[in-house]
């Protein structure tokens, strides 16, 4: 696996199953990272990192793309690699680890009951050894950059969502400052075949 050893990046990730892989020190606003990050694997933008650990909705863990930033850092828990195989879309990809299609493949071979603190025990080897269902490449362009817009759309009519809230919220207050003022008493899967993955290396 690809340490940090050269401290080429001195961003420590996580994974959000909404936001995917984003700065650490941000989304829990704090560090949680040790100080020294030699030891942690680089992530660079277009691979994916697994979380083994399970979260709400992802009971086998979740695995994001990296696409906020240039690179970044993870724990060595996390299993990252990208691809190696011209006949599977990236994007594509992306939407599919964010469906339970692959749950099983995970399932049947992490080892029997064996979580520790809810992190899931299966080596890499077992991990790239995963089948996926997945189309032909024409359908994945086709069916990824559909689910990408979709994606998008929610994002921007969420941020719309938020922003009324908010402006709602702030007008209340300012009636409520208003009236206390005068008045001071008174939120596809179809042919299958196997996906060829690989580790990130040196």
């Amino acid at each position: 696996m690809r340490k940090n050893k050269n401290l080429e990046s001195k961003r420590p990730l996580t994974i959000s199953a909404q936001d995917g892989l984003v700065d650490q020190e941000t989304y829990f606003n704090k560090r949680i990272a040790s100080e020294n990050l030699s030891n942690y694997i680089l992530v660079k933008r277009g691979e994916f990192a697994y979380n083994k650990s399970y979260s709400s909705g992802f009971p086998w863990g979740a695995i994001k793309r990296l696409d906020k930033y240039e690179n970044g850092v993870v724990s060595s828990l996390y299993i990252v690699f990208s691809l190696k195989c011209d006949q599977v879309d990236p994007f594509f990809l992306e939407q599919y680890f964010d469906t339970d299609r692959w749950f099983d493949e995970i399932r049947i071979r992490a080892a029997e009951g064996a979580r520790n603190h809810g992190l899931l025990n299966i080596p890499a080897s077992d991990f790239f050894d995963i089948n996926l269902g997945i189309p032909s490449i024409d359908e994945q362009i086709e069916i990824g950059r559909f689910l990408e817009d979709i994606s998008k759309t929610i994002a921007l009519h969420q941020k719309k969502l938020c922003y009324k809230r908010l402006k709602c919220k702030i007008n209340l207050t300012m009636f409520a400052l208003e009236t206390h003022f005068y008045h001071v008493d008174f939120n596809l899967v179809s042919k299958g075949s196997r996906l060829n993955i690989m580790q990130c290396v040196d």
